[in-house]
């Protein structure tokens, strides 16, 4: 890398608001063409001022030195909204105590249960299909997603769950999650305006949180299992001193509200929705979707639902599932505020600098990736593979996503299974736009389901 980088200035501020408009038009094109002015760029909205990081080994010093570069900015003041002080939300000071009593979670020997919770979820929401009808294939994702993670949590099938209440919680959630970047791109004072989306906003974010924390309180009044999640963070809520951190401390009841509902979030609203893309995709690919239907013909040999052991052998779906990943990445664009001066690509950073980084910008740069727009899942199956450096859907360092392998697990279990019993359609020839929520989404997705025929 050079010693002195490019820093440069976005074009078309406005007075007052800055770029605050061509953000809210049109965020993803903004984003992509920034890497022309610089490989750190200046940008404003409002009052805020922020640093574009728009290089592969720059974002790599942000995301290692987690000190420095700490979880910070507009957008994670609207996050900790929702998820409070929880593992991806919570500062530098909290996160290594966090991490470690999170950890055992997602240890490799939980795994094979959590396949088996991913395998029965997927195959009870696809088997209420009928062929031909036309389903809500972004509904449908992230309620496989939410099933699944909800099950993960509390160790009970949300079929035990009163269906009213499962709905109510899931449309609080897309309530919640829609209106984080908005909130994070409005200017102040306009952004505690009671408007009408405010106000369902905050009424949203409330029965979410008082949900979950009902839940944790009910809990912790009965038996502790060891297989879900909320067990094992009330259990580590008692480890005696010694146990739980530096400090001998646990959690208590409102850490361990702010953990769940993070998990529900990124497991719900990530993985459903990398889900989505990747069916998407393959529509608009047929003969890439040949090809993994061949292979999950082959892989699962007569079965009708993928399971762990089947996971080394799927190659091109995993391949799939990363490409979309690249094209189409959840955490599209994401911030952190700088705790002391110091230097980034040869430049000063004054403390209390916001900086920008996106995976969706890197993603798409034709020099990391070659032909960045068309849909390729062989680019990650050949001996010159992109530089993993510049794939950051889970971002990277200290801060990588805990649940990583899990979401990759899930979403290639997950569409193999899809692939074995059904073929999903575009319903019409309409461009499918990305909306920038707080996870990169399809605008809308209907799709015809029809049902495969073993090896067709």
């Amino acid at each position: 890398m050079k010693s002195i980088c490019a820093f440069g200035v976005a074009p078309r501020a406005l007075p007052v608001i800055g770029h605050a408009l061509p953000l809210l038009r049109d965020p993803l094109g903004f984003l992509a063409a920034l890497p022309g002015h610089g490989d750190l760029v200046r940008v404003r909205v409002g009052p805020y001022r922020a640093v574009v990081v728009c290089d592969p080994e720059l974002t790599r010093q942000v995301l290692r030195d987690d000190r420095t570069f700490d979880k910070g900015g507009p957008l994670y003041d609207r996050i900790r909204e929702l998820t409070g002080n929880g593992l991806a939300s919570c500062p530098y000071s909290d996160h290594r105590r966090q991490r470690r009593l999170l950890q055992p979670a997602f240890h490799p020997a939980r795994m094979p249960g959590y396949a088996g919770t991913m395998r029965r979820q997927a195959m009870a929401v696809t088997g209420a299909w009928t062929d031909g009808e036309t389903v809500d294939a972004l509904g449908q994702m992230h309620l496989i997603s939410a099933r699944t993670t909800i099950t993960t949590m509390f160790g009970r099938d949300p079929a035990a769950l009163d269906d009213h209440a499962l709905s109510r919680l899931m449309d609080d959630f897309t309530v919640v999650v829609a209106g984080i970047p908005r909130r994070a791109l409005t200017p102040p004072p306009a952004d505690r305006l009671p408007t009408p989306a405010n106000r369902r906003y905050d009424r949203a974010r409330a029965r979410l949180r008082t949900a979950i924390d009902r839940i944790v309180v009910g809990h912790r009044s009965g038996e502790l299992h060891d297989g879900d999640l909320l067990s094992m963070l009330l259990s580590a809520g008692h480890d005696p001193p010694g146990d739980g951190g530096p400090d001998g401390r646990g959690l208590t009841d409102e850490e361990i509200a702010d953990q769940l509902v993070t998990f529900f979030a990124a497991g719900t609203e990530n993985t459903g929705t990398t889900l989505a893309w990747a069916l998407h995709l393959l529509a608009r690919n047929p003969r890439v979707a040949r090809r993994m239907r061949a292979e999950v013909d082959a892989v699962l040999d007569g079965e009708p639902a993928a399971s762990l052991e089947h996971l080394p052998a799927l190659k091109l779906t995993t391949a799939v599932v990363t490409e979309a990943l690249r094209l189409y990445p959840p955490a599209w664009v994401l911030t952190r505020t700088t705790t002391d001066d110091t230097r980034l690509g040869g430049h000063a950073i004054p403390a209390g600098t916001a900086i920008v980084y996106s995976a969706y910008l890197l993603h798409r740069r034709p020099d990391l990736f070659p032909d960045p727009e068309r849909f390729d899942p062989d680019r990650w199956l050949t001996g010159d593979a992109p530089h993993r450096t510049a794939f950051v859907p889970f971002g990277g360092g200290p801060r990588k996503c805990i649940g990583d392998v899990f979401a990759l697990t899930e979403a290639t279990l997950v569409l193999a299974t899809i692939t074995a019993g059904w073929e999903l359609h575009p319903v019409d020839d309409r461009p499918v736009r990305p909306v920038p929520r707080l996870a990169l989404s399809p605008q809308e997705l209907p799709m015809r389901t029809v049902a495969r025929v073993r090896g067709c």
